[in-house]
């Protein structure tokens, strides 16, 4: 197999049309091309500066797990550390854990900071929303979104081999003109579901309009994770 490294975005678009194979940390790919074969090529992104961007306002998808930190939302930094184990994180990338992988870790996270993504084809770069990159696996270049006030994560323990833990991430943005609007996303087994819902109010205005979104059918356990990361969210908006 070679491994194609480009150093910039339009040397990547033309190793993609040759056919190469792109992977991030290899942390899933790398079983099943031993079980199944190889490609001929593969390329890594991991040379190219738009992939490896870190900001208060963007994220590569070549950017390794670790190297995530406080320079991105709160939300964002706290789903990366909680990503398997350390030796994972320093291989898995952002790229491959959104698209790659069937938990998608950092998906709640960068659905609650309303991110879009730049993503790379053979004929261009172009801008479109998570559900195609999902839905269509486009190779992901980065991910951008406004800065919200607040954000917070809580992934919940889970067992070795069970079902993959509850995770509740919520943001709160400031539409301005004093309009503000708290977006949670919850991964309930392998489902990850995101809603909405204006939040000039504290918690107890807003608990029971989230409770009507598509949210309120999640079971009462999960409900109350979610009550709790609302509360504190709303909380600590309020001082913003």
């Amino acid at each position: 197999m070679l491994l194609r490294l480009p150093t910039s975005v339009s040397e990547a678009q033309r190793y993609l049309a040759e056919g190469a194979v792109p992977v991030g940390g290899a942390t899933l790919v790398w079983a099943v091309w031993q079980r199944d074969g190889f490609p001929e090529q593969a390329m890594s992104l991991r040379d190219v500066a738009e992939a490896n961007v870190i900001g208060r306002e963007a994220l590569g998808a070549a950017v390794v797990l670790h190297r995530i930190d406080d320079r991105v939302p709160e939300v964002l930094h706290r789903a990366a550390a909680s990503v398997g184990t350390g030796a994972v994180r320093r291989a898995a990338t952002v790229g491959g854990n959104l698209v790659g992988s069937t938990l998608r870790c950092l998906l709640p996270a960068a659905l609650v900071l309303d991110a879009w993504a730049t993503v790379l084809e053979p004929d261009g770069v172009r801008v479109t929303d998570l559900a195609e990159v999902l839905a269509k696996r486009h190779l992901l270049l980065s991910l951008r979104w406004r800065a919200p006030l607040v954000s917070g994560y809580r992934k919940l323990p889970g067992a070795a081999g069970g079902a993959p833990p509850l995770v509740v991430a919520a943001a709160v943005h400031d539409d301005g003109g004093g309009r503000r609007r708290l977006v949670v996303a919850v991964r309930d087994g392998y489902e990850v579901v995101g809603e909405s819902t204006a939040c000039e109010r504290g918690p107890g205005q807003v608990l029971p309009l989230l409770e009507r979104t598509g949210l309120g059918s999640l079971p009462p356990s999960a409900w109350d994770v979610v009550r709790r990361q609302v509360t504190d969210v709303l909380e600590r908006a309020a001082g913003r």
